[in-house]
Protein backbone atom coordinates (compact mmCIF):
# COMPACT_ATOMS: atom_id res chain seq x y z
CA UNK A 1 0.00 0.00 0.00
CA UNK A 2 2.89 2.35 0.82
CA UNK A 3 4.49 1.88 -2.58
CA UNK A 4 1.49 3.12 -4.63
CA UNK A 5 1.15 6.14 -2.32
CA UNK A 6 4.82 6.95 -2.80
CA UNK A 7 4.42 6.80 -6.59
CA UNK A 8 1.36 9.03 -6.40
CA UNK A 9 3.32 11.62 -4.39
CA UNK A 10 6.14 11.60 -6.94
CA UNK A 11 3.65 12.07 -9.78
CA UNK A 12 1.95 15.01 -8.05
CA UNK A 13 5.29 16.70 -7.41
CA UNK A 14 6.22 16.37 -11.05
CA UNK A 15 2.82 17.69 -12.12
CA UNK A 16 3.24 20.73 -9.88
CA UNK A 17 6.63 21.45 -11.41
CA UNK A 18 5.20 20.99 -14.88
CA UNK A 19 2.31 23.36 -14.21
CA UNK A 20 4.70 25.88 -12.70
CA UNK A 21 6.86 25.69 -15.80
CA UNK A 22 3.83 26.22 -18.06
CA UNK A 23 2.76 29.25 -16.01
CA UNK A 24 6.20 30.85 -16.22
CA UNK A 25 6.37 30.22 -19.99
CA UNK A 26 2.92 31.77 -20.46
CA UNK A 27 3.89 34.89 -18.52
CA UNK A 28 7.16 35.25 -20.44
CA UNK A 29 5.37 34.92 -23.79
CA UNK A 30 2.87 37.57 -22.78
CA UNK A 31 5.67 39.87 -21.66
CA UNK A 32 7.42 39.50 -25.02
CA UNK A 33 4.23 40.42 -26.88
CA UNK A 34 3.71 43.49 -24.70
CA UNK A 35 7.29 44.59 -25.23
CA UNK A 36 6.90 44.23 -28.98
CA UNK A 37 3.73 46.32 -28.84
CA UNK A 38 5.34 48.95 -26.68
CA UNK A 39 8.45 49.12 -28.85
CA UNK A 40 6.42 50.93 -31.50
CA UNK A 41 6.19 54.04 -29.33
CA UNK A 42 9.38 53.89 -27.30
CA UNK A 43 11.26 57.15 -27.65
CA UNK A 44 14.98 57.62 -27.56
CA UNK A 45 16.16 59.63 -24.61
CA UNK A 46 18.71 62.34 -24.99
CA UNK A 47 18.24 62.79 -28.73
CA UNK A 48 18.68 66.33 -29.95
CA UNK A 49 16.81 67.65 -32.98
CA UNK A 50 18.92 69.00 -35.84
CA UNK A 51 18.03 72.41 -37.19
CA UNK A 52 16.77 70.88 -40.42
CA UNK A 53 15.42 67.33 -40.00
CA UNK A 54 16.52 65.10 -42.84
CA UNK A 55 14.48 62.33 -44.36
CA UNK A 56 15.31 58.68 -43.89
CA UNK A 57 17.60 57.48 -46.63
CA UNK A 58 15.81 56.05 -49.64
CA UNK A 59 16.89 52.52 -50.58
CA UNK A 60 18.22 52.16 -54.07
CA UNK A 61 16.51 49.59 -56.31
CA UNK A 62 17.96 46.08 -55.91
CA UNK A 63 20.27 44.96 -58.66
CA UNK A 64 17.84 42.19 -59.49
CA UNK A 65 15.42 44.80 -60.75
CA UNK A 66 17.81 45.80 -63.50
CA UNK A 67 18.01 42.28 -64.94
CA UNK A 68 15.88 41.73 -67.96
CA UNK A 69 14.57 45.28 -67.94
CA UNK A 70 13.41 46.65 -71.28
CA UNK A 71 15.48 49.60 -72.52
CA UNK A 72 12.75 52.19 -71.82
CA UNK A 73 13.20 55.32 -69.74
CA UNK A 74 10.58 57.92 -68.92
CA UNK A 75 11.85 61.43 -68.44
CA UNK A 76 15.15 60.33 -66.92
CA UNK A 77 13.55 57.96 -64.38
CA UNK A 78 13.52 54.34 -65.48
CA UNK A 79 13.78 50.93 -63.90
CA UNK A 80 10.84 49.62 -61.95
CA UNK A 81 8.54 52.46 -63.05
CA UNK A 82 8.72 51.52 -66.73
CA UNK A 83 7.75 47.93 -65.91
CA UNK A 84 4.82 49.10 -63.78
CA UNK A 85 3.60 51.13 -66.76
CA UNK A 86 3.86 48.06 -68.94
CA UNK A 87 2.07 46.05 -66.27
CA UNK A 88 -0.83 48.51 -66.21
CA UNK A 89 -1.10 48.57 -70.01
CA UNK A 90 -2.08 45.14 -71.23
CA UNK A 91 -0.27 43.02 -68.67
CA UNK A 92 -1.54 39.43 -68.82
CA UNK A 93 -0.26 36.35 -66.93
CA UNK A 94 1.77 34.17 -69.20
CA UNK A 95 2.69 36.99 -71.56
CA UNK A 96 6.24 37.71 -72.74
CA UNK A 97 6.60 40.34 -70.04
CA UNK A 98 5.46 37.83 -67.43
CA UNK A 99 7.83 35.11 -68.66
CA UNK A 100 10.83 37.42 -68.82
CA UNK A 101 10.50 39.24 -65.50
CA UNK A 102 7.58 37.56 -63.70
CA UNK A 103 8.56 35.77 -60.48
CA UNK A 104 12.00 37.35 -60.18
CA UNK A 105 10.63 40.84 -60.85
CA UNK A 106 7.73 40.42 -58.43
CA UNK A 107 9.93 39.08 -55.60
CA UNK A 108 12.58 41.76 -55.98
CA UNK A 109 9.99 44.52 -56.32
CA UNK A 110 8.15 43.37 -53.20
CA UNK A 111 11.46 43.22 -51.31
CA UNK A 112 12.21 46.81 -52.23
CA UNK A 113 8.71 47.97 -51.34
CA UNK A 114 8.94 46.25 -47.95
CA UNK A 115 12.24 47.99 -47.27
CA UNK A 116 10.67 51.27 -48.31
CA UNK A 117 7.62 50.72 -46.08
CA UNK A 118 9.82 49.74 -43.14
CA UNK A 119 11.84 52.95 -43.45
CA UNK A 120 8.64 54.95 -43.91
CA UNK A 121 6.96 53.39 -40.86
CA UNK A 122 9.94 54.04 -38.58
CA UNK A 123 9.77 57.68 -39.61
CA UNK A 124 6.16 58.00 -38.41
CA UNK A 125 7.42 59.30 -35.08
CA UNK A 126 9.83 62.01 -36.14
CA UNK A 127 12.26 63.52 -33.70
CA UNK A 128 9.90 66.43 -33.30
CA UNK A 129 7.01 64.10 -32.48
CA UNK A 130 9.14 62.08 -30.07
CA UNK A 131 10.18 65.16 -28.17
CA UNK A 132 6.51 66.01 -27.76
CA UNK A 133 5.75 62.53 -26.45
CA UNK A 134 8.38 62.82 -23.72
CA UNK A 135 6.70 62.99 -20.33
CA UNK A 136 7.32 66.17 -18.45
CA UNK A 137 7.80 66.34 -14.70
CA UNK A 138 4.35 66.29 -13.07
CA UNK A 139 3.26 69.63 -11.70
CA UNK A 140 0.97 69.93 -8.71
CA UNK A 141 -1.35 72.60 -7.48
CA UNK A 142 -1.13 74.54 -10.73
CA UNK A 143 -3.48 77.55 -10.65
CA UNK A 144 -6.22 77.53 -13.28
CA UNK A 145 -6.67 80.42 -15.70
CA UNK A 146 -10.47 80.49 -15.46
CA UNK A 147 -12.80 80.17 -12.50
CA UNK A 148 -13.76 76.67 -11.40
CA UNK A 149 -17.55 76.30 -11.25
CA UNK A 150 -18.02 72.73 -10.08
CA UNK A 151 -18.55 69.09 -11.00
CA UNK A 152 -21.50 68.21 -13.24
CA UNK A 153 -23.20 65.09 -14.57
CA UNK A 154 -22.39 64.11 -18.15
CA UNK A 155 -23.33 61.23 -20.42
CA UNK A 156 -23.18 60.40 -24.11
CA UNK A 157 -26.91 61.03 -24.70
CA UNK A 158 -27.25 64.31 -22.81
CA UNK A 159 -24.02 66.29 -22.87
CA UNK A 160 -23.57 69.00 -20.26
CA UNK A 161 -21.68 71.15 -22.81
CA UNK A 162 -22.65 70.78 -26.46
CA UNK A 163 -20.47 73.21 -28.37
CA UNK A 164 -17.43 71.20 -29.45
CA UNK A 165 -15.17 68.43 -28.21
CA UNK A 166 -11.58 67.34 -28.67
CA UNK A 167 -9.40 64.69 -27.03
CA UNK A 168 -5.77 64.35 -26.01
CA UNK A 169 -4.94 61.12 -24.20
CA UNK A 170 -1.42 62.25 -23.28
CA UNK A 171 -1.16 66.00 -22.69
CA UNK A 172 -4.60 67.23 -21.66
CA UNK A 173 -4.60 70.00 -19.03
CA UNK A 174 -7.25 72.39 -17.78
CA UNK A 175 -5.35 75.30 -19.34
CA UNK A 176 -5.21 73.52 -22.71
CA UNK A 177 -8.95 72.89 -22.62
CA UNK A 178 -9.76 76.49 -21.69
CA UNK A 179 -7.46 77.81 -24.41
CA UNK A 180 -9.17 75.53 -26.91
CA UNK A 181 -12.65 76.73 -25.96
CA UNK A 182 -11.49 80.35 -26.12
CA UNK A 183 -9.18 79.54 -29.07
CA UNK A 184 -6.44 81.87 -27.89
CA UNK A 185 -3.68 79.63 -29.25
CA UNK A 186 -2.26 80.17 -32.67
CA UNK A 187 -2.62 77.17 -34.96
CA UNK A 188 1.06 77.43 -35.96
CA UNK A 189 2.09 76.90 -32.34
CA UNK A 190 -0.10 73.92 -31.50
CA UNK A 191 -0.86 70.77 -33.47
CA UNK A 192 -4.11 69.98 -31.72
CA UNK A 193 -6.14 73.04 -32.72
CA UNK A 194 -7.72 74.25 -35.88
CA UNK A 195 -7.38 77.93 -36.71
CA UNK A 196 -10.57 78.94 -34.94
CA UNK A 197 -11.65 81.64 -32.59
CA UNK A 198 -14.92 80.49 -31.10
CA UNK A 199 -15.20 82.28 -27.76
CA UNK A 200 -17.14 79.70 -25.72
CA UNK A 201 -18.03 80.67 -22.17
CA UNK A 202 -17.44 77.28 -20.47
CA UNK A 203 -14.80 74.57 -20.71
CA UNK A 204 -15.34 71.12 -19.21
CA UNK A 205 -12.97 68.17 -18.71
CA UNK A 206 -13.87 64.49 -18.38
CA UNK A 207 -11.99 61.16 -18.00
CA UNK A 208 -8.74 63.12 -17.67
CA UNK A 209 -8.41 63.53 -21.43
CA UNK A 210 -11.65 64.85 -22.98
CA UNK A 211 -12.43 68.55 -23.38
CA UNK A 212 -15.93 69.91 -24.00
CA UNK A 213 -16.91 73.50 -24.81
CA UNK A 214 -20.23 75.28 -24.66
CA UNK A 215 -22.20 78.35 -23.73
CA UNK A 216 -24.81 76.62 -21.58
CA UNK A 217 -24.56 73.94 -18.87
CA UNK A 218 -27.51 71.61 -19.31
CA UNK A 219 -26.99 69.05 -16.52
CA UNK A 220 -27.12 68.92 -12.72
CA UNK A 221 -24.27 69.74 -10.40
CA UNK A 222 -22.91 66.98 -8.14
CA UNK A 223 -20.40 66.80 -5.28
CA UNK A 224 -16.94 68.05 -6.18
CA UNK A 225 -15.28 64.87 -4.92
CA UNK A 226 -16.94 62.89 -7.73
CA UNK A 227 -14.58 64.64 -10.18
CA UNK A 228 -11.55 62.66 -9.04
CA UNK A 229 -9.39 61.94 -12.11
CA UNK A 230 -6.08 63.69 -12.77
CA UNK A 231 -5.41 65.37 -16.09
CA UNK A 232 -3.28 63.21 -18.39
CA UNK A 233 -0.76 66.00 -18.88
CA UNK A 234 -0.80 67.52 -15.40
CA UNK A 235 -0.77 65.34 -12.30
CA UNK A 236 -2.53 66.92 -9.36
CA UNK A 237 -4.92 68.89 -11.58
CA UNK A 238 -8.44 67.46 -11.71
CA UNK A 239 -10.02 66.72 -15.07
CA UNK A 240 -13.46 65.35 -14.30
CA UNK A 241 -14.29 61.73 -13.62
CA UNK A 242 -16.30 58.82 -15.00
CA UNK A 243 -19.42 60.49 -16.34
CA UNK A 244 -18.47 63.66 -14.47
CA UNK A 245 -17.39 66.99 -15.94
CA UNK A 246 -15.13 69.55 -14.24
CA UNK A 247 -16.42 72.88 -15.57
CA UNK A 248 -14.49 76.17 -15.76
CA UNK A 249 -15.41 79.60 -17.03
CA UNK A 250 -13.04 80.99 -19.61
CA UNK A 251 -11.95 84.60 -19.98
CA UNK A 252 -14.87 86.69 -21.13
CA UNK A 253 -14.74 88.27 -24.58
CA UNK A 254 -17.23 90.97 -25.48
CA UNK A 255 -19.42 90.03 -28.47
CA UNK A 256 -18.13 92.90 -30.60
CA UNK A 257 -14.52 91.82 -30.00
CA UNK A 258 -14.91 88.21 -31.13
CA UNK A 259 -13.24 87.13 -34.33
CA UNK A 260 -14.28 84.05 -36.26
CA UNK A 261 -11.48 82.75 -38.41
CA UNK A 262 -13.21 79.61 -39.65
CA UNK A 263 -16.74 80.85 -40.22
CA UNK A 264 -17.56 79.64 -43.71
CA UNK A 265 -20.13 81.07 -46.07
CA UNK A 266 -22.06 78.12 -47.50
CA UNK A 267 -24.08 80.09 -50.07
CA UNK A 268 -27.61 81.22 -50.90
CA UNK A 269 -30.36 78.63 -50.45
CA UNK A 270 -34.11 78.47 -50.82
CA UNK A 271 -36.11 78.09 -47.63
CA UNK A 272 -37.17 74.44 -47.14
CA UNK A 273 -40.84 73.56 -47.29
CA UNK A 274 -40.72 72.18 -43.76
CA UNK A 275 -38.74 75.00 -42.18
CA UNK A 276 -39.58 73.91 -38.62
CA UNK A 277 -37.35 70.85 -39.00
CA UNK A 278 -34.31 73.02 -39.76
CA UNK A 279 -34.74 76.53 -38.35
CA UNK A 280 -35.04 75.59 -34.71
CA UNK A 281 -34.42 79.09 -33.34
CA UNK A 282 -35.70 82.39 -34.69
CA UNK A 283 -33.87 85.56 -33.64
CA UNK A 284 -35.34 88.98 -34.39
CA UNK A 285 -32.94 91.93 -34.30
CA UNK A 286 -33.36 95.57 -35.28
CA UNK A 287 -29.91 96.19 -36.75
CA UNK A 288 -29.26 92.68 -37.99
CA UNK A 289 -25.87 91.92 -39.53
CA UNK A 290 -24.24 88.66 -40.53
CA UNK A 291 -21.88 88.89 -37.53
CA UNK A 292 -24.68 89.46 -35.02
CA UNK A 293 -26.62 86.52 -36.51
CA UNK A 294 -23.57 84.27 -36.29
CA UNK A 295 -22.98 85.28 -32.67
CA UNK A 296 -26.62 84.63 -31.79
CA UNK A 297 -26.49 81.13 -33.29
CA UNK A 298 -23.17 80.42 -31.59
CA UNK A 299 -24.64 81.41 -28.25
CA UNK A 300 -27.47 78.94 -28.94
CA UNK A 301 -24.82 76.35 -29.99
CA UNK A 302 -26.03 75.72 -33.53
CA UNK A 303 -23.67 74.99 -36.45
CA UNK A 304 -25.68 76.98 -39.04
CA UNK A 305 -26.64 80.66 -39.06
CA UNK A 306 -29.25 81.60 -41.70
CA UNK A 307 -29.79 85.25 -42.49
CA UNK A 308 -32.81 86.78 -44.16
CA UNK A 309 -33.20 90.38 -43.06
CA UNK A 310 -34.68 91.26 -40.61
CA UNK A 311 -34.72 87.62 -39.40
CA UNK A 312 -31.97 85.30 -38.22
CA UNK A 313 -32.50 81.54 -38.02
CA UNK A 314 -30.29 78.91 -36.39
CA UNK A 315 -30.31 75.19 -37.03
CA UNK A 316 -28.80 72.11 -38.65
CA UNK A 317 -28.56 70.68 -42.12
CA UNK A 318 -31.34 68.08 -42.56
CA UNK A 319 -32.64 65.89 -45.39
CA UNK A 320 -35.09 68.73 -46.16
CA UNK A 321 -32.31 71.31 -46.13
CA UNK A 322 -29.11 69.58 -47.31
CA UNK A 323 -27.25 72.68 -48.60
CA UNK A 324 -26.41 70.72 -51.75
CA UNK A 325 -28.37 72.89 -54.22
CA UNK A 326 -27.36 76.55 -53.88
CA UNK A 327 -29.37 79.27 -55.59
CA UNK A 328 -28.18 82.36 -57.41
CA UNK A 329 -26.67 84.97 -55.10
CA UNK A 330 -28.95 87.63 -56.58
CA UNK A 331 -31.91 86.06 -54.80
CA UNK A 332 -30.29 86.54 -51.38
CA UNK A 333 -29.01 90.03 -52.12
CA UNK A 334 -32.53 91.15 -53.06
CA UNK A 335 -34.31 89.33 -50.21
CA UNK A 336 -32.00 90.99 -47.68
CA UNK A 337 -32.87 94.53 -48.76
CA UNK A 338 -35.21 96.71 -46.74
CA UNK A 339 -37.79 97.02 -49.48
CA UNK A 340 -41.16 95.65 -48.41
CA UNK A 341 -42.49 95.38 -51.96
CA UNK A 342 -40.33 92.44 -53.00
CA UNK A 343 -42.13 89.60 -54.78
CA UNK A 344 -42.96 86.70 -52.48
CA UNK A 345 -40.68 84.42 -54.49
CA UNK A 346 -37.68 86.50 -53.38
CA UNK A 347 -38.60 86.49 -49.70
CA UNK A 348 -37.71 82.82 -49.10
CA UNK A 349 -33.94 82.66 -49.55
CA UNK A 350 -31.29 82.41 -46.84
CA UNK A 351 -27.65 83.40 -46.68
CA UNK A 352 -26.18 80.44 -44.80
CA UNK A 353 -23.01 80.53 -42.69
CA UNK A 354 -21.20 77.62 -41.05
CA UNK A 355 -20.33 78.65 -37.49
CA UNK A 356 -17.40 77.27 -35.46
CA UNK A 357 -19.87 75.23 -33.38
CA UNK A 358 -19.40 71.52 -33.86
CA UNK A 359 -22.43 69.54 -35.02
CA UNK A 360 -22.97 67.20 -32.06
CA UNK A 361 -25.23 64.69 -33.81
CA UNK A 362 -22.33 62.44 -34.89
CA UNK A 363 -19.62 62.91 -32.28
CA UNK A 364 -20.37 59.77 -30.23
CA UNK A 365 -18.35 56.74 -31.33
CA UNK A 366 -17.83 53.21 -30.01
CA UNK A 367 -16.32 49.83 -30.86
CA UNK A 368 -18.45 47.26 -32.69
CA UNK A 369 -20.89 45.59 -30.25
CA UNK A 370 -20.06 42.16 -31.70
CA UNK A 371 -16.83 40.87 -33.16
CA UNK A 372 -16.90 41.17 -36.94
CA UNK A 373 -16.20 38.02 -38.96
CA UNK A 374 -15.06 40.10 -41.94
CA UNK A 375 -11.78 42.02 -41.99
CA UNK A 376 -12.03 45.17 -44.12
CA UNK A 377 -8.93 47.16 -45.10
CA UNK A 378 -8.82 50.91 -45.68
CA UNK A 379 -5.78 50.93 -47.91
CA UNK A 380 -3.97 53.85 -49.45
CA UNK A 381 -0.59 55.17 -50.38
CA UNK A 382 0.88 57.40 -47.62
CA UNK A 383 -0.29 60.97 -48.05
CA UNK A 384 -3.53 59.98 -49.81
CA UNK A 385 -5.78 61.14 -46.95
CA UNK A 386 -6.25 57.86 -45.05
CA UNK A 387 -6.52 59.62 -41.65
CA UNK A 388 -9.11 62.06 -43.01
CA UNK A 389 -11.22 59.22 -44.46
CA UNK A 390 -11.00 57.34 -41.15
CA UNK A 391 -12.32 60.48 -39.45
CA UNK A 392 -15.24 60.63 -41.92
CA UNK A 393 -16.07 56.92 -41.55
CA UNK A 394 -16.11 57.22 -37.76
CA UNK A 395 -18.42 60.24 -37.96
CA UNK A 396 -20.78 58.60 -40.46
CA UNK A 397 -20.99 55.13 -38.90
CA UNK A 398 -20.35 55.87 -35.20
CA UNK A 399 -17.75 53.07 -34.99
CA UNK A 400 -14.00 53.30 -34.46
CA UNK A 401 -11.54 52.42 -37.20
CA UNK A 402 -8.41 50.38 -36.52
CA UNK A 403 -4.86 50.43 -37.83
CA UNK A 404 -2.27 47.88 -38.91
CA UNK A 405 0.28 50.15 -37.23
CA UNK A 406 0.28 52.16 -34.03
CA UNK A 407 0.65 55.93 -34.32
CA UNK A 408 0.72 57.46 -30.86
CA UNK A 409 -0.09 60.91 -32.23
CA UNK A 410 -3.34 59.69 -33.78
CA UNK A 411 -4.30 57.75 -30.67
CA UNK A 412 -3.70 60.76 -28.45
CA UNK A 413 -6.00 62.82 -30.67
CA UNK A 414 -9.00 60.52 -30.30
CA UNK A 415 -8.52 57.59 -32.71
CA UNK A 416 -9.12 54.98 -30.00
CA UNK A 417 -9.05 52.12 -32.49
CA UNK A 418 -5.39 52.95 -33.18
CA UNK A 419 -4.35 51.03 -30.06
CA UNK A 420 -6.65 48.06 -30.64
CA UNK A 421 -5.20 44.89 -32.18
CA UNK A 422 -5.89 45.18 -35.89
CA UNK A 423 -7.38 41.65 -36.08
CA UNK A 424 -9.60 42.08 -33.03
CA UNK A 425 -12.77 42.50 -35.12
CA UNK A 426 -13.89 45.41 -32.92
CA UNK A 427 -13.26 48.13 -35.53
CA UNK A 428 -15.24 48.70 -38.68
CA UNK A 429 -12.16 48.82 -40.95
CA UNK A 430 -8.37 48.78 -40.63
CA UNK A 431 -5.94 51.34 -41.99
CA UNK A 432 -3.00 49.91 -43.93
CA UNK A 433 -0.38 51.02 -46.44
CA UNK A 434 0.82 47.47 -47.13
CA UNK A 435 0.65 46.06 -50.65
CA UNK A 436 2.35 42.66 -50.68
CA UNK A 437 0.26 39.71 -51.82
CA UNK A 438 0.45 37.95 -48.44
CA UNK A 439 -0.67 41.11 -46.62
CA UNK A 440 -3.50 41.76 -49.08
CA UNK A 441 -4.92 38.26 -48.86
CA UNK A 442 -5.31 38.60 -45.07
CA UNK A 443 -8.31 40.89 -45.70
CA UNK A 444 -11.77 39.89 -46.91
CA UNK A 445 -12.40 43.20 -48.67
CA UNK A 446 -10.79 46.61 -49.13
CA UNK A 447 -11.71 50.25 -49.55
CA UNK A 448 -8.94 51.35 -51.91
CA UNK A 449 -8.35 55.09 -51.51
CA UNK A 450 -6.57 56.76 -54.43
CA UNK A 451 -5.32 60.35 -54.60
CA UNK A 452 -3.40 62.20 -57.28
CA UNK A 453 0.26 61.16 -57.00
CA UNK A 454 1.31 64.81 -57.25
CA UNK A 455 -0.71 65.73 -54.18
CA UNK A 456 0.06 62.48 -52.34
CA UNK A 457 3.81 62.87 -52.77
CA UNK A 458 3.72 66.47 -51.57
CA UNK A 459 1.47 65.62 -48.62
CA UNK A 460 3.72 62.75 -47.48
CA UNK A 461 6.86 64.86 -47.92
CA UNK A 462 5.23 67.61 -45.83
CA UNK A 463 4.42 65.07 -43.12
CA UNK A 464 7.94 63.70 -43.08
CA UNK A 465 9.44 67.15 -42.77
CA UNK A 466 6.94 68.92 -40.51
CA UNK A 467 4.47 66.45 -39.00
CA UNK A 468 0.76 65.81 -39.58
CA UNK A 469 -0.25 69.48 -39.82
CA UNK A 470 2.97 71.17 -40.92
CA UNK A 471 4.53 72.16 -44.23
CA UNK A 472 7.98 71.56 -45.65
CA UNK A 473 9.99 74.73 -46.19
CA UNK A 474 11.51 75.77 -49.51
CA UNK A 475 14.83 74.59 -48.15
CA UNK A 476 13.44 71.06 -47.78
CA UNK A 477 12.16 70.99 -51.34
CA UNK A 478 15.59 72.01 -52.66
CA UNK A 479 17.51 69.24 -50.90
CA UNK A 480 18.56 66.02 -52.61
CA UNK A 481 16.03 64.05 -50.53
CA UNK A 482 13.13 65.36 -52.63
CA UNK A 483 14.20 63.92 -56.04
CA UNK A 484 15.20 60.65 -54.31
CA UNK A 485 11.85 60.60 -52.58
CA UNK A 486 9.96 61.04 -55.88
CA UNK A 487 12.09 58.43 -57.65
CA UNK A 488 11.23 55.74 -55.09
CA UNK A 489 7.80 56.70 -53.81
CA UNK A 490 6.15 57.44 -57.18
CA UNK A 491 6.61 53.82 -58.19
CA UNK A 492 5.23 52.72 -54.83
CA UNK A 493 2.07 54.80 -55.51
CA UNK A 494 1.42 52.85 -58.71
CA UNK A 495 2.39 49.38 -57.46
CA UNK A 496 0.19 49.83 -54.39
CA UNK A 497 -2.92 50.28 -56.55
CA UNK A 498 -2.00 47.53 -59.01
CA UNK A 499 -1.31 44.99 -56.26
CA UNK A 500 -4.64 45.59 -54.52
CA UNK A 501 -6.50 45.39 -57.83
CA UNK A 502 -4.80 42.10 -58.65
CA UNK A 503 -4.92 40.33 -55.29
CA UNK A 504 -7.81 42.01 -53.46
CA UNK A 505 -10.89 39.81 -53.03
CA UNK A 506 -13.56 42.54 -52.94
CA UNK A 507 -12.53 46.07 -53.85
CA UNK A 508 -14.29 49.43 -53.55
CA UNK A 509 -12.29 52.17 -55.29
CA UNK A 510 -12.70 55.62 -53.73
CA UNK A 511 -11.06 58.69 -55.24
CA UNK A 512 -9.98 61.34 -52.74
CA UNK A 513 -11.01 64.15 -55.09
CA UNK A 514 -14.56 62.75 -55.41
CA UNK A 515 -14.88 62.72 -51.63
CA UNK A 516 -14.05 66.41 -51.62
CA UNK A 517 -16.68 67.31 -54.22
CA UNK A 518 -19.45 64.79 -53.40
CA UNK A 519 -18.89 63.81 -49.79
CA UNK A 520 -22.34 62.56 -48.78
CA UNK A 521 -22.93 60.22 -51.79
CA UNK A 522 -19.46 58.72 -51.46
CA UNK A 523 -19.84 58.21 -47.71
CA UNK A 524 -23.19 56.55 -48.37
CA UNK A 525 -21.53 54.07 -50.77
CA UNK A 526 -18.73 53.40 -48.26
CA UNK A 527 -21.28 52.69 -45.50
CA UNK A 528 -23.15 50.33 -47.84
CA UNK A 529 -19.88 48.54 -48.67
CA UNK A 530 -19.25 48.17 -44.92
CA UNK A 531 -22.75 46.73 -44.52
CA UNK A 532 -23.68 49.47 -42.06
CA UNK A 533 -26.88 51.48 -41.91
CA UNK A 534 -26.41 55.22 -41.49
CA UNK A 535 -29.00 57.98 -41.25
CA UNK A 536 -29.10 61.02 -43.50
CA UNK A 537 -28.77 63.27 -40.47
CA UNK A 538 -25.54 61.53 -39.49
CA UNK A 539 -24.15 61.84 -43.03
CA UNK A 540 -24.96 65.56 -43.08
CA UNK A 541 -23.37 65.91 -39.65
CA UNK A 542 -20.22 64.22 -40.97
CA UNK A 543 -20.20 66.69 -43.85
CA UNK A 544 -20.52 69.58 -41.39
CA UNK A 545 -17.61 68.30 -39.26
CA UNK A 546 -15.53 67.01 -42.16
CA UNK A 547 -12.34 68.96 -41.46
CA UNK A 548 -11.63 67.52 -38.01
CA UNK A 549 -8.28 68.19 -36.33
CA UNK A 550 -5.99 66.69 -38.99
CA UNK A 551 -6.42 69.01 -41.90
CA UNK A 552 -3.58 71.34 -42.76
CA UNK A 553 -4.68 74.95 -42.52
CA UNK A 554 -4.74 76.89 -45.77
CA UNK A 555 -3.13 75.69 -48.99
CA UNK A 556 0.49 76.62 -48.49
CA UNK A 557 2.67 75.58 -51.39
CA UNK A 558 6.38 76.00 -52.15
CA UNK A 559 7.23 79.23 -53.93
CA UNK A 560 8.40 77.25 -56.97
CA UNK A 561 7.30 74.11 -58.82
CA UNK A 562 9.09 71.22 -57.06
CA UNK A 563 8.40 68.78 -59.93
CA UNK A 564 10.99 68.80 -62.68
CA UNK A 565 10.12 67.74 -66.27
CA UNK A 566 11.77 64.36 -65.63
CA UNK A 567 9.67 63.84 -62.52
CA UNK A 568 6.50 64.74 -64.40
CA UNK A 569 7.38 62.34 -67.18
CA UNK A 570 7.75 59.52 -64.68
CA UNK A 571 4.55 60.32 -62.76
CA UNK A 572 2.42 60.87 -65.87
CA UNK A 573 3.42 57.47 -67.21
CA UNK A 574 2.44 55.82 -63.92
CA UNK A 575 -0.90 57.64 -63.94
CA UNK A 576 -1.73 56.25 -67.38
CA UNK A 577 -0.79 52.73 -66.29
CA UNK A 578 -3.00 52.86 -63.19
CA UNK A 579 -5.88 54.44 -65.11
CA UNK A 580 -5.77 51.64 -67.70
CA UNK A 581 -5.63 48.96 -64.98
CA UNK A 582 -8.71 50.42 -63.26
CA UNK A 583 -10.69 50.48 -66.51
CA UNK A 584 -9.63 46.93 -67.42
CA UNK A 585 -11.14 45.72 -64.13
CA UNK A 586 -14.42 47.63 -64.62
CA UNK A 587 -13.66 50.36 -62.09
CA UNK A 588 -13.98 54.09 -62.69
CA UNK A 589 -10.83 55.54 -64.21
CA UNK A 590 -8.77 58.22 -62.53
CA UNK A 591 -10.26 61.74 -62.39
CA UNK A 592 -9.46 63.99 -65.33
CA UNK A 593 -7.53 66.42 -63.16
CA UNK A 594 -4.76 63.87 -62.55
CA UNK A 595 -3.39 64.33 -66.03
CA UNK A 596 -4.33 66.36 -69.13
CA UNK A 597 -5.91 63.86 -71.52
Amino acid sequence: MAKPLYRLQRFLRRAQLFLLFLGVAYIMAGSVLLLQRASLVVTQRGATSPPLPSLPSIPSPPRALELGMPPVRVGGYGGRSSRIMARGQGYQPGSLLDNRTGARWLMSRNLEIRQLRRRWFHSLMTEKDMSQVERSTPRRNVPHKGSYIGCFLDNSKERALRGSVFTDFRKMTSTMCQDTCLARLNCTESVYLECTQSGYQFAGLEYGSECYCGNHITSLRVRDKECNLDCKGEKGSLCGGVGRLSVFTVEDVLPGQRRYRNVRYRGCFREPENSSSTSLVHVLQLNLTSQSCIEACMNKEFPLAMLRSPDCFCGYATPDFTLHEPAEEDHCSQSNTTEASLPSTLQHFYQVYQTPVQDSRCTEKKFLPEKSSSLVALSSFPGAGNTWVRHLIELATGYYTGSYYFDGTLYNRGFKGEKDYWKSGRTICVKTHESGRREIEMYDSVILLIRSPYRSLMAEFNRKCAGHLGYASDQHWKTKEWPEFVSSYASWWASHVLDWLQFGQRVLVVHFEELQTALVPRLRSIASFLNTTVTEDRLLCAESNQDGHFKRSGARQPTFDPFTPDMRGLIDGLIRAVDQALRDRNHTGLPLEYLPR
